[in-house]
């Protein structure tokens, strides 16, 4: 049965970063695009719905966010985690960099220490180094493909940091931490006083067997944390700059806030508003229906690399729409790696050291897509491997 997922549309000159930005970015254009962190899917109807009728009201002046956005983050957080957040908890923001650089800034002084896992989103490392404080790393260990927290290291990192930004879901590796891993992470962060900045705008896409649990529901990690989120990923609005961030902490809430207030961060987008209601209200059987396509994606790629292509690894992809992709058996230096992929395979994957020294050899790619261009991305894989092997 075809899906509503299967159906491509052309992006191109619609000024969308994936696709119009590939000839700036890989020298080329003419390649299937599989890298930014951006599904090639059209939103649900009820966005669509609740966008045109924002439309038909032809002022778009300063905004005010009423009672039904407020409603629809308590909700949506009560309904999918079982987390109670407090309307006095949420501060909006144009998205989750803008919120990390904002925790940065109004929790930390210029050449405090940051922790980051890495390899991790790239957008990590630039909000620290880009804002004169002090970059820390703490490498995941890779056990044959699959990723855990090195705790000793981590807690030796912690004792020289005043933050932790923690990437929940991960990206780019796609664990699901357990209760487990998060009650230790913020027992840790606690015992060293140690505020965490946990990103989880990956929070929607988990698969069977794993659940999200947002950090600062747990225990009583809400004192210490900042928590991001955003329908830009899960309902494909990203451009729609739309986020929030929920904070209990009376102290936290007033300096990160003080400073949205002071930056004008606050007044939103009109569109962005409207989205993220019409998302998390109205569009989670869309949202179970996008999971369900995903899941065959995740499979197929699992499948395909274990039968017909071995050489490359993959790690348990566990949250996200994104594989993280091992191509270290092939023996290539970073920059011939990443040319045989873009001139030989045609094929756009973020680059693995992006993300960190961890990640050169390996590439992220980007299922958020419709399975023929996976297939045919995969079956480009296949015929570049035959020179490899």
């Amino acid at each position: 049965m075809s899906s509503r997922f299967d159906i491509i549309y052309n992006r191109r000159g619609s000024g969308c970063f994936k696709y119009d930005a590939l000839k700036m970015l890989y020298g080329k254009d003419d390649l299937l695009s599989l890298w930014v962190a951006d599904m090639d899917f059209t939103v649900s109807d009820q966005i669509q719905e609740a966008l045109a009728a924002r439309l038909n009201h032809p002022v778009f002046g300063y905004n005010l966010r009423l009672d039904d956005f407020y409603e629809a983050v308590i909700n949506w957080q009560q309904r999918r985690f079982g987390w109670q957040v407090a309307r006095s908890e949420i501060i909006a923001v144009p998205g989750i960099v803008p919120g990390i650089i904002l925790s940065i800034l109004s929790l930390t002084n210029p050449g405090d220490g940051v922790l980051i896992q890495t390899p991790v989103y790239r957008p990590f490392q630039d909000a620290v180094n880009d804002h004169g404080r002090r970059l820390i790393c703490s490498a995941l260990l890779n056990e044959n493909g699959c990723y855990r927290i090195d705790w000793q290291d981590f807690e030796l990192k912690l004792k020289e940091a005043r933050l932790f930004i923690l990437c929940s879901p991960h990206n780019p590796v796609s664990r699901v931490w357990s209760r487990e891993e998060l009650i230790r992470i913020g027992e840790l962060c606690s015992k060293y006083k140690v505020r965490v900045f946990s990103d989880e705008i990956h929070q929607d896409i988990v698969y069977a067997g794993h659940q999200h649990i947002p950090l600062a529901s747990l225990q009583d990690f809400q004192d210490i944390c900042i928590t991001g989120i955003s329908p830009s990923k899960s309902f494909n609005v990203a451009g729609l700059a739309t986020a929030v961030l929920l904070v209990s902490n009376p102290e936290l809430f007033t300096r990160v806030n003080d400073l949205n207030q002071k930056m004008h961060l606050y007044l939103g987008n009109s569109f962005g508003i409207r989205a993220l209601i019409a998302a998390y209200r109205d569009s989670e059987p869309w949202l179970c229906e996008l999971l369900a396509y995903l899941e065959e994606n995740r499979k197929l790629i699992m499948d395909f690399l274990g039968s017909e292509l071995p050489d490359i690894k993959l790690s348990p992809i566990e949250g996200s729409y994104l594989a993280w992709l091992d191509f270290r058996a092939w023996d290539l230096e970073e920059s011939q790696l990443q040319a045989a992929l873009v001139q030989k395979a045609r094929l756009a994957l973020d680059p693995g050291e992006k993300f960190g020294v961890e990640g050169s050899g390996f590439q992220r790619l980007n299922f958020g897509c419709p399975r023929s261009i996976l297939m045919e991305a995969l079956d480009r894989l296949k015929t570049l491997a035959k020179d490899y092997k």
